[in-house]
Formats: C-alpha cells, sequence, structure tokens
C-alpha cells in the first residue's frame, strides 16, 4: 500500500512583502468530504504499516497491565464530616467517586463507602468521555460536575442531589473543562465559567438552584488575550475570579457568604504583573512578581483589603521560584521550585523552613487536600524510582508520615538506577537531564534511548514515576528527560529565555542534551528517539528540521507545527491567548522569528528519520489540520525513505483516548513502533 498523497491547492498568504504559498490550507476544512477521505487514507496507511508489530504492541500494553494495579485510587481527605475519594476499580476504564463519613482517618474502615458518581455509568454510545471537575457543595448535600463526550473544551454541568440521586435543574452547557466551577458558602448557589465560539473562557455566571430563574451574567471578558479562571479559598469564605494572559493578571473577589453581592477587583491589571490571592488567618495572600522575579508573598487585612497596605509575608529569596499557597487555618503549605526541583516548604509561628527527601532527583507536590481546619495536610513524592507516595504532613512539627505507597507489580527498584546529567547549549547554558535505565543496560551503552522534551508555557517535565515505562526499561531502553529552557524547571528566567524571541533556546537546548548523550557514550544517533506533545511536538518539529542526523525516529504526539498559520488566525480556538508565548506574527519581527522555526514552512528536500505523528479530529489546543499539513508537505519534499505515519484519531481531542485501558493500548502502539525502529528487544 503506498502512502497517501494529498492534493496541492495552493492558497496564498501575504504579509509584510512575504508570499506564502500554501499547496495544503484546504485541509483544516473537516465538513469537506475530501479532507475526511484524506485522514481516512491516512489512518488505513498507519494500520497497514502497523500490522507487522500489533503483536509487540499487545505484549507491551500487556506488560504495562501487568505493571500498574488492578485498582488505582486517590487517598481519602477530610472535607468537614465526610472523606472523599476515587478509585478505578478493576476492569472498568474510569473512576468512581466516592466518600465516607468519618471523624478522623483512623475510623474510616469501619465507615460504610458511598458511590456520589460513577464515571462509568456516563459512557453512552460514543467512545469518549471526560469528567473533570467533581464538587461537593459546602452542605455536602449536592455534586457538581464537568462532562464531555467529543474531547473539545466544552463541557457540560450537571448538579445531582446527593440525597436522592435525582439531578437538580437541567444541565449547563458550554462549560470551560476545569477552573470554572464554585459553590457559594450555603449551597445554594452555583457559579460558572462558559466559552466563546474560540472555547476561550469568558463570560462567569451565577445559577441559583431551583429557582427557575435564567442565570445572572456576572462579568465578561471582552480582551480576546485573556481568559477567566474561579476557584474557592481555601477557607470557602471567598471566591476569586481571575482574568489573565500568561504575563498579566487581574483578581476579583466576592465573599462567599454573600452570593448576589458584586464581584470587586483587588488590583487593577497591570503589563507585565501576575498576581493569585488567598486567604488565610485574617488577611489576603498575593503571590505575585512585582518587585520579585520569582515571586514574593505579601498580605493585607481581609477586612479592608487595600494592595497599598500591602506587606510582605515572608522575606523574599531570589533562589526559590514560588507558585503556589495552599493555606491551612495552622499554617502555610507553599510550593514552588528550588535548586531545580520541585519543593514544599512549611510557614507556621512566622518560621519558614522546606521538607527534604534523600533522593537526588524527585517530584513533591501538594496531595488532595479539601479541609481548611486541619493540621493533616496530605501530599505526593515520587522520584524515577520511587512510585507516587501519599504522606500526610504535620504542619506544627513537620513531620512525615507515610499513608500509602502506590503498589506497582513485579517491581523491584534496586534493580533500577536514576541520574541527573548535565548538557551543554551553544550559549554555555547548563541543561539538566534526568536519566532512569536498568542498571545492566548503563553497563553495555551505547542503548537504544528515548529522549523526551517539552519546554513551553513555563511547565515542568518532572522526575516523576511512571510503572507504565518499565516494560521499556526492561527491554534495555535507557529513558531521558531533557529539562530544556521554555519550561521552569530553573525558575521563572528559564521559562523567559524559552518564549518569544528566545524560543530557539528551547530547541537548540534539546539539540545539546541529545549531542550529550551521544558523546558521553550513552547512545548513538542510530540508536537515539524522540519524543513529545502538543507544544514539546513543536520541538519535534523543530528539531527534526535543524538536526534530523541525530535521531533514528521521532514521535510528535498533537504537534503544534504550523506556527505562523495558526498565530495569524484568531478564529483557531485559544491563538489569541498564544501571543504572549509566541508572539504576534503581524509584528514584523515576531513574524520572520517565528518563521525562521515553524516546523510546516521550514521543510527541506533532506532526509529525515522515521516519523509517527498523532491528532485528535476534535483538538481544541491544536488543531487536527497542522499535522495533517506537515505530514502532507513532508511527503511531496523530503528525499528519504523512512517510514512517515499519521494517525488521526476520528473521535477525541488533544488527549487522545478516554479510558484507561485505551489510553495505555495507544501508548502501547507509541512504544512499540519506537522500539522496533531504534533496535530494542522485544521479548
Amino acid at each position: 500500500m503506498n502512502p497517501p498523497i494529498a492534493a496541492k491547492h495552493p492558497h496564498p498568504h501575504a504579509l509584510h512583502g512575504d508570499v506564502r504559498p500554501d499547496d495544503y490550507y484546504w485541509l483544516r476544512d473537516k465538513h469537506n468530504p475530501e479532507v475526511i477521505a484524506y485522514l481516512e487514507a491516512e489512518n488505513a496507511y498507519f494500520d497497514e504499516q502497523m500490522r507487522p508489530l500489533r503483536a509487540f504492541q499487545e505484549a507491551l500494553f500487556q506488560d504495562m497491565l501487568a505493571r500498574i494495579p488492578e485498582a488505582e485510587e486517590v487517598i481519602p481527605a477530610q472535607n468537614g464530616p465526610y472523606f472523599y475519594y476515587s478509585r478505578i476499580n478493576p476492569g472498568h476504564q474510569y473512576r468512581t467517586y466516592y466518600r465516607r463519613r468519618a471523624a478522623h482517618r483512623a475510623a474510616l474502615e469501619s465507615a460504610p463507602e458511598e458511590v456520589i458518581l460513577d464515571v462509568n455509568s456516563l459512557m453512552g454510545d460514543g467512545d469518549f468521555l471526560s469528567v473533570t471537575t467533581v464538587l461537593a457543595s459546602p452542605d455536602h448535600r449536592r455534586l457538581a460536575y464537568l462532562e464531555n463526550h467529543d474531547g473539545t473544551d466544552r463541557y457540560t454541568l450537571s448538579i445531582k442531589d446527593l440525597d436522592t440521586g435525582a439531578f437538580i435543574d437541567a444541565p449547563i452547557q458550554n462549560v470551560f473543562i476545569g477552573g470554572s466551577v464554585a459553590w457559594d458558602k450555603t449551597g445554594q448557589y452555583v457559579f460558572y465559567v462558559t466559552v466563546d465560539e474560540s472555547q476561550r473562557p469568558y463570560q462567569l455566571w451565577r445559577h441559583r438552584l431551583g429557582s427557575g430563574e435564567s442565570d445572572a451574567l456576572l462579568y465578561q471578558e471582552d480582551d480576546i488575550t485573556f481568559t477567566l479562571g474561579l476557584e474557592t479559598s481555601r477557607s470557602g469564605d471567598f471566591l476569586f475570579l481571575t482574568s489573565d494572559t500568561k504575563t498579566t493578571s487581574e483578581v476579583r473577589y466576592l465573599r462567599a457568604d454573600e452570593p448576589e453581592a458584586a464581584f470587586h477587583v483587588f488590583q487593577p491589571r497591570r503589563a507585565g504583573i501576575l498576581y493569585s490571592l488567598e486567604h488565610w488567618d485574617g488577611s489576603i495572600l498575593n503571590l505575585t512578581n512585582e518587585g520579585a522575579h520569582n515571586f514574593t508573598l505579601l498580605a493585607v487585612d481581609a477586612e479592608a483589603p487595600d494592595p497599598a497596605r500591602q506587606k510582605p509575608l515572608i522575606p523574599y529569596d531570589a533562589k526559590r521560584y514560588w507558585q503556589m499557597v495552599l493555606p491551612f487555618q495552622t499554617g502555610l503549605l507553599i510550593y514552588g521550585r528550588e535548586d531545580g526541583l520541585t519543593q514544599l516548604w512549611l510557614y507556621q509561628n512566622s518560621q519558614l523552613r522546606r521538607l527534604t527527601w534523600d533522593e537526588e532527583l524527585y517530584t513533591v507536590t501538594p496531595g488532595h487536600n479539601l479541609s481548611y481546619d486541619t493540621a493533616e495536610v496530605l501530599i505526593r513524592y515520587q522520584s524515577l524510582l520511587t512510585p507516587p507516595s501519599d504522606y500526610a504532613v504535620n504542619l506544627v512539627t513537620g513531620e512525615k508520615a507515610l499513608l500509602r505507597e502506590e503498589p506497582v507489580r513485579q517491581y523491584n527498584r534496586a534493580d533500577y538506577v536514576e541520574q541527573r546529567l548535565w548538557a551543554t547549549a551553544d550559549d554555555g547554558t547548563h541543561v539538566p537531564l534526568s536519566l532512569v535505565a536498568r542498571k545492566e543496560s548503563l553497563l553495555h551503552t551505547p542503548a537504544p534511548t528515548i529522549l523526551y522534551g517539552y519546554g513551553s508555557y513555563g511547565a515542568n517535565s518532572n522526575p516523576t514515576f511512571d510503572a507504565a515505562r518499565l516494560p521499556l526499561l526492561d527491554r534495555g531502553i535507557i529513558y531521558v528527560i531533557a529539562h530544556v529552557r521554555g519550561g521552569s524547571e530553573m525558575g521563572h528566567s528559564w521559562y523567559e529565555d524559552g518564549k518569544l524571541l528566545k524560543k530557539r533556546n528551547t530547541f537548540t537546548d534539546f539539540i545539546a542534551a541529545a549531542e550529550h548523550l551521544i558523546q558521553e557514550g550513552i547512545t548513538t544517533a542510530g540508536q537515539l528517539a524522540a519524543r513529545g506533545r502538543s507544544a514539546g511536538g513543536l520541538l519535534m518539529g523543530a528539531i527534526l528540521n535543524l538536526r534530523p542526523d541525530l535521531f533514528r525516529a521521532v514521535a510528535p504526539g498533537v504537534p503544534f507545527v504550523d506556527v505562523v498559520t495558526t498565530m495569524l488566525d484568531a478564529s483557531i480556538p485559544l491563538t489569541s491567548l498564544e501571543w504572549d508565548e509566541w508572539g504576534n506574527p503581524e509584528d514584523p519581527e515576531y513574524y520572520a522569528y517565528m518563521k525562521s522555526y515553524s516546523p510546516y514552512d521550514n521543510v527541506a528536500a533532506k532526509a529525515y528519520p522515521h516519523m509517527l505523528v498523532y491528532t485528535g479530529l476534535n483538538d481544541p489546543r491544536v488543531g487536527y489540520f497542522e499535522p495533517a499539513k506537515w505530514v502532507a508537505r513532508l511527503r511531496d519534499t523530503k528525499t528519504d525513505q523512512n517510514q512517515l505515519l499519521l494517525k488521526t484519531h476520528m473521535g477525541a481531542g488533544h488527549g487522545g483516548s478516554s479510558g484507561r485501558f485505551a489510553h495505555l493500548n495507544e501508548l502501547a502502539e507509541e512504544y512499540a513502533w519506537i522500539l522496533d525502529k531504534i533496535g530494542a528487544a522485544r521479548a
């Protein structure tokens, strides 16, 4: 079977005197039968080419299933008289949400288990289901949850009576995927954020349960570069509505016991100033970058929250990058980064202390905390070798108590090793790498290696445990994470040095990581694969154009590869929100810079590695047409005979398949292809 050839329909783009004929622009219209026929032809070619690997894929899938626990449970967290938690039960694709009525953790086992939501029962006739927010009312009588069946960011808000099981009022449509629902203090009102035509969260509404009244529109964000986010303070006393871009924010607040009052602006938006609010000990806390590049924590009287009266709560330390503050009645838990890793600090009685850990590499995050009035704070610890482990930390003493380590079958951590490596970028910057492998694999190098990267939006690629990665390591794979600029691994400046007119640092950092692995004898170009998703897919596309010789195989998932065209079209979902990350190509300087690295615009007549490209037809973040166009141009232009595959999930969005097993099987499919190309053992 020959690969599909997309027809060329030239479509001129002209900007700043640059005429850009785009032969594959027509693939944007998914309502065009010719487009669907082309995608289905690519899927048929993909299936035909993958047929020899299906047995290997199944073997990997079964090995992954053999490692993960039969049931996956979130540790119960206390909220008033109940402990709330969720579990994926054996044989189920989706979570079931539970609660037990108990005064303390020791009484949990004797308390009866109550099902409050079985996500599996919501599946219906389709093959995609996502349930995000699951939020009990303050009086514990009602449950609000968000549900989606097409992979977009348009969710349906349903409200369930937990006493009767009946639904209250009609479902509410077009609610944003998350950070969009909050209760008032009485549980009689629910606030929610809806999306516009481009799926941008832009309107705040108030709904009074059972009233029959029309919902009240409270605020609309008209600046198309801003989005809305809604949350309740941990104390439950305030609602905070945030309008923000990636560089500027503005927060409105409302007392949760005054649901019909007006929201008030805390501090008007000012370019370059980011801040977020919390409530603690009679004060409004403000975590802000104003005068503090890595963010500082200010406090002001909650009864008269005048920003001019704010004072530092804790002295600023530029070595610490603070990202979140979680107040509890007896103290604060602060989450951030230091020394290139995630960290947690406890603040109590004017004393600040950082939690310490024994491993060189680790990831520690706040856990599933629901209660404000508690001295027991849940945190989650893991590393490349240590499975996710839930601890209870005493805010007063700092004492840590291990509650549970996630079970992993057929795993002996003594057989594996993790290491921190450092690559040197073109400008002399030292780029951290995290490596995990079986011990014997490092004794027989060079070895087949997978290099993963992301590097955008300040998002971090932390060294976390992955049971599904173990079958790869057991087949001799060395797995490496490149913590390239564009993330925040080394602080906020690490992010700023990998965005806008410094974006190329992300790509050259990843290339430096690959070169370091080869120079150190860990692998060779013929044994090295690269993978990344979304903006990490852009990274894959860029390095393919810059240094295709370094890699044997590359797997870009839902890749953002048509940067210039997408950033020019504000009608595409979420495009206007991205200008602070990539720049607006209406500006000639940004246009030229973006075009210099945009993967689609830089496809050339040269040899490329083997490539496997994934996308989703309903993806609201990276339109399916970007990878479709990219693959079409590559097929027409590249000079090699290496494999180029495109798989379009015709019923999903950015995250691929939604079910636990379906998602794992897709991962096994990708890994089977990668391992085959880099010569890893199949046994």
